[in-house]
């Protein structure tokens, strides 16, 4: 994977709130994110790695975004060189290439939805939150929340390494956004409520089309650009889609339930087993085709 050196990153598209965490006791989302982030075990997962508290904090800190400084450091020629620079060109590049596909696919226009950068906590339409959740779409305010120092995670104790790890987790945060969009993730939620028995593997097969949202998204990466029309990627290699495939396979179900020490349980699913997030997201990697992410008649 290369990104080009050219290409503005736009961080209009960034709220900054690294600096502004609060504390607070324990807690949980009192409304649901989309699938509870991208890993829903990894919440336990990580509090045990990391030593954190389980998933969220009752936080009150909820200052405002300040992107001045990201943006005069994401100016600067080495900028390709800083984690949240190059994480805003990921997002740029899968918000451009959504504003396009989304109305061809599915006749809706796209609303773009800002990434909220924060370290430890953050205030979210959803609720209070803390690092432990792991990266997360929140349907009530339309963001992707991410404390960037969950790719070391990602990479040192779930064993994906790769840097094709990071766009991969924002495209199935942004797949959340399309579902929110198009009312796939409200008509999943009226459906588990009536029907509860079913509400786990109705959350598989969200997540699941989140995984090939992504997959479409990295086929198409390369012809995306920014605002002047300079490609934001140079070139996406086979081995960028195997580091796709491989965190793909790190954060599933059953791989994460085996991580933790527990025995495979598939009634506690909510995201998929590692070998169907690989196939979903290879689905849509294939097709480059969003519409052929229809996990729920699949």
């Amino acid at each position: 994977m290369e990104l080009n050196e050219r290409a503005d990153v736009d961080t209009s598209q960034i709220e900054d709130r690294r600096g502004a965490g609060g504390g607070g006791g324990g807690g949980r989302l009192p409304i649901p994110t989309s699938g509870g982030g991208i890993v829903g075990l990894i919440v336990t997962l990580i509090a045990v790695l990391v030593g954190g508290g389980f998933g969220v904090n009752a936080i009150t800190n909820d200052e405002p975004a300040d992107n001045g400084a990201i943006q005069q450091h994401c100016d600067a020629a080495d900028k390709l060189e800083q984690l949240d620079c190059r994480n805003t060109l990921y997002v740029n590049s899968i918000q451009s290439w959504w504003a396009k596909r989304l109305p061809q696919s599915f006749g809706e226009q796209y609303q773009k939805a800002p990434t909220v950068f924060f370290d430890q906590s953050v205030q979210t339409g959803c609720g209070a939150a803390d690092s432990g959740v792991g990266p997360f779409y929140c349907p009530a305010d339309h963001k992707v929340y991410i404390d960037l120092t969950f790719y070391q995670v990602l990479a040192d104790q779930l064993g994906a390494k790769g840097e094709f790890a990071q766009p991969y987790v924002l495209a199935h945060e942004y797949g959340h956004h399309i579902q929110s969009l198009i009312g796939t993730e409200a008509q999943m939620r009226r459906q588990q409520e009536r029907d509860p028995g079913d509400a786990n593997e109705l959350s598989v097969k969200l997540e699941l089309q989140a995984d090939c949202y992504a997959g479409a998204w990295a086929k198409n990466a390369t012809q995306t650009a920014d605002a002047d029309g300079d490609p934001i990627f140079k070139s996406i290699t086979d081995q960028d889609i195997k580091e796709g495939l491989d965190t793909a396979a790190a954060i599933g179900d059953d791989t994460l339930q085996k991580q933790a020490g527990q025995q495979v349980n598939p009634d506690a699913f909510t995201h998929g087993t590692s070998a169907q997030r690989q196939q979903w997201f290879r689905t849509g990697y294939d097709s480059g085709d969003p519409k052929a992410c229809d996990t729920f008649k699949a």
